[in-house]
């Protein structure tokens, strides 16, 4: 039987990506899981929660806004247990609501708390399939219909494996989850394209699972390794075990959270993400040599590749555009009036430092410009005699399926790829550097055949349900 606690209490609207942790093994693992998600905020601000596991009972707390805000020390004290998933949320499918926020309860012959990064592709279908078998979704999300399937294959008593297989199956896109029973056990799976990042830990006698090793190193667990694409990992009675339950012909692993999402200490496939993004600058320089003055850095992910070309280059570097830390990412935020809006809140140019000079700024990427048009306005008003834009990732010109935030494709700035030449002129700079493709597979170090790169060129590596390319789901994490 679940125990209710509250839920919600910040109802405004705030927006990133996804994050996932668990951990499993430790008389009480609140506060590990608390300290995991703090880590893992950037994936995730709108809304969060926390499923603990304690003598065969699930307790479940969610709400919505940072984790900082929704939980406090009374309430973690509510929320004791042995085993515990925890999850920040972006809202892609669904919308911003309490209702919406993670982990979800699921009930039927007993219990289990779920947690979802990623996108399905087929999840018009499998709603329309479940709800003729009388489900009833309380939610907007692909994570309830996840957690159906599974809780409805576990209740014709198979054993954990080969429940999750059977739900495998039936899932299409990407997907990195976690899940608690009421007994205590922790399951955690990854789509056998491996589109979104998973790993595992261990702290004393504790496992622990995670979106990114950052997570890991908040709660000074170490490092084991990463879950392969197609696996299912699970944490039962203090030990770990695992199997490869899906394949697929091809690896695609999400080239964005190398190039933005993920934070620069993470780990993927052995690479440090904060290393890819110094590398994608230095090839930027010798691409394309500009006769600037200073190099300045977009905060915050702009940062790590505006040091590589500058270092490359030989040009000058200075954090001359401050951020404003206490306003939320402009491409996460519900709307593109409050986007635009909320750029001169968020940064401001040092004028000492940029005043007629020739500038160029760095960023990770162009998704639909509203930011970058206006930081090059903000720049010049600054007083710089001109502006030079460099970005680290290639055109985007396709939308995602697979749970980035790309709108569907007339949003996008470099839709029907545009010309270089007229992206510059809308965004109102002097010069404007992509990245190419071949750039971005050397900076990453992974084939490009195990890279998901549809949003760059249109080719996705899963099938897309036509319901799903209608409705232009450009993204989710549940």
């Amino acid at each position: 039987m679940m125990i209710p606690i509250r839920l919600a209490r910040n109802e405004e609207e705030k927006h990133d990506k996804c994050g996932v942790f668990a951990i499993a093994g430790e008389k009480n693992v609140t506060l590990d899981v608390y300290a995991g998600l703090l880590a893992l905020q950037h994936r995730g601000q709108e809304s969060c929660g926390i499923a603990t596991a304690n003598g065969g009972k699930l307790r479940l707390f969610t709400g919505m806004g940072l984790v900082s805000e929704v939980f406090k020390q009374d309430d973690l004290a509510l929320i004791e247990g042995s085993a515990a998933i925890g999850h920040v949320r972006y809202s892609t499918t669904g919308a911003s609501s309490a209702e919406n926020a993670q982990p979800f309860c699921i009930r039927k012959q007993g219990e289990l708390a779920i947690g979802f990064n990623g996108n399905l592709t087929n999840y018009d279908e499998l709603k329309k399939e479940l709800e003729g078998r009388g489900r009833k979704f309380k939610s907007s999300t692909d994570t309830e219909a996840i957690g159906f399937m599974l809780i409805d294959e576990l209740s014709e008593g198979k054993n954990i494996f080969k429940a999750v297989e059977d739900t495998m199956k039936r899932l299409d896109g990407a997907y990195s989850l976690v899940s608690l029973l009421e007994g205590g056990e922790v399951i955690a799976c990854r789509d056998p394209q491996g589109f979104r990042p998973l790993c595992v830990g261990k702290k004393g006698k504790a496992y622990v699972v995670a979106s990114e090793s950052c997570a890991l190193d908040a709660i000074d667990a170490e490092f084991v390794r990463e879950v392969e694409p197609g696996e299912c990992v699970l944490i039962i009675d203090g030990k770990l075990e695992s199997r490869i339950l899906k394949t697929a012909p091809r690896k695609a692993q999400c080239m964005f959270e190398y190039v933005y999402f993920a934070r620069p200490d993470a780990v993927f496939s052995g690479k440090v993400v904060g290393v890819v993004r110094q590398k994608l600058g230095e090839i930027l320089a010798v691409k394309k040599k500009l006769d600037v003055d200073l190099v300045i850095p977009v905060p915050d992910s702009g940062r790590s590749a505006a040091y590589g070309y500058a270092l490359a280059s030989g040009k000058p570097f200075a954090e001359a555009l401050i951020k404003n830390r206490y306003v939320y990412r402009t491409f996460i935020m519900p709307s593109q009036k409050q986007r635009v809006n909320s750029v001169r809140l968020k940064v401001n140019f040092i004028k000492s430092l940029v005043k007629g000079k020739r500038i160029a700024l760095v960023d990770d990427s162009i998704v639909r410009g509203n930011t970058l048009r206006k930081i090059a306005a903000l720049c010049r008003e600054a007083g710089a005699r001109e502006v030079h834009l460099v970005i680290s990732c290639p055109k985007i010109i396709a939308p995602c399926f697979m749970g980035i935030d790309f709108p569907t494709g007339e949003e996008l700035i470099a839709h029907n790829n545009k010309s270089i030449e007229a992206i510059s002129k809308e965004l109102g700079v002097d010069s404007l550097t992509y990245m190419d493709i071949e750039g971005l597979v050397e900076a990453i170090g992974i084939p490009k055949n195990e890279l998901c790169m549809a949003c760059l060129n249109g080719d996705y590596p899963v099938r897309i349900s036509p319901g799903t390319k209608e409705l232009g789901r450009s993204k989710s994490c549940g």
